[in-house]
């Protein structure tokens, strides 16, 4: 799994049905683990950025999920939970987050906590700069009998005899089925009332989480970087919980090892009601037409996105479906002051 998981380059429909077929995730074994990537990065900071913990002042709780092609036997399905809020007397944000990606329909199975820091700093009165640190631990597991592999496959029965036994293989198995490491990432994050711009590089300790042992091939999880920005048009400032409405338009890049993709959309809120469009691209190849629509409810706010795929897999991967819920307790406890930012797109 070395290419972003929104990724479609070189992938047809019929070659993604072949790989899941014959062997859901083969390849994982010698190559690196892609990283997921949610299209609600807005609805999931701290997985965007870890210079987003304590981007409130008040307590903050994002529970995402993601379920991605489930019209090719449920390829990819992505749960996250965080919670973070700011520390005023130090000048600072925590954040804790969890994170299950199941792979291939359960052949590769990865947990991710993490503990998130960050620091605030003040340029000028318009201006502040934050500084996120990341410390994760990560254990995958491999479900060895999910994997089939081509020596397995007969033209006539495919992978399993009529006699329901599946076709001996001469791949050996691995010692060692789970693998735990320790990963570490930053981030940076500037912004203003007007806009905000931030990085974040992930993996920056390149960790070993090969299920293989020695061999040049093992080069460990690929660094990743991440670019998003954006600026915050506001129509109506609203009362003093700031609920007025704005428009944001935004941009996301990402790349890991050869492989990138671009975000390029907005977002735009009225009250209660919010909604999105985004076109995604992955530099050799168009992949996905983005739409989100979603509802603010007290501390509640939900939102529901749906990838329509552009790419040569097309329509018959059923796209990908997103839900994200923030549960902010600003209007429960309003912050002491109000917030000098261009970051409602992400509260």
């Amino acid at each position: 799994m070395s290419l972003l998981r929104n990724n479609n380059k070189f992938w047809t429909s019929g070659a993604i049905k072949m790989i899941l077929a014959l062997s859901p995730i083969f390849f994982a074994l010698s190559l690196s683990a892609q990283d997921p990537v949610f299209t609600q990065f807005y609805n999931a900071p701290l997985e965007l950025n870890p210079a987003f913990a304590g981007n409130s002042y008040t307590p903050t709780i994002a529970l995402n999920y993601r379920n991605q092609w489930p019209g090719v036997s449920n390829t990819y399905q992505t749960y996250a939970a965080s919670y973070d809020q700011f520390l005023d007397r130090y000048n600072s944000g925590v954040g804790l987050n969890i994170l299950s990606d199941n792979a291939g329909n359960g052949a590769i199975k990865t947990i991710k906590i993490s503990g998130l820091y960050s620091y605030k700093l003040k340029v000028n009165d318009d201006l502040h700069l934050k500084i996120g640190l990341e410390a994760a631990a990560i254990q995958t597991r491999l479900d060895w009998a999910t994997f089939s592999f081509p020596d397995q496959v007969d033209p006539e029965f495919g992978v399993v005899s009529p006699g329901g036994i599946p076709f001996p293989t001469s791949e050996i198995q691995p010692d060692n089925l789970s693998n735990s490491f320790l990963d570490v990432s930053t981030g940076l994050l500037l912004y203003s009332p007007l806009f905000y711009a931030g990085m974040t590089f992930n993996h920056i300790t390149n960790p070993d989480n090969s299920f293989l042992d020695g061999g040049n091939d093992i080069v460990g999880l690929p660094f990743r970087l991440s670019m998003h920005g954006g600026m915050q048009l506001n129509f109506d400032r609203g009362n003093k919980k700031d609920e007025g409405a704005f428009i944001t338009p935004n941009v996301l890049y990402v790349r890991q090892a050869d492989f990138s993709q671009l975000n390029v959309g907005a977002y735009g809120s009225v009250r209660s009601f919010f909604v999105g469009g985004w076109y995604r691209h992955a530099f050799t190849n168009p992949d996905a037409i983005i739409a989100t629509v979603g509802v603010r409810a007290g501390i509640f706010k939900i939102g529901y996105s749906y990838d329509f795929t552009v790419s040569d897999l097309g329509i018959n991967t059923g796209g990908s479906h997103e839900l994200g819920i923030l549960i902010n307790f600003e209007s429960i406890t309003p912050p002491p002051s109000q917030l000098n930012d261009c970051l409602k797109l992400f509260r």
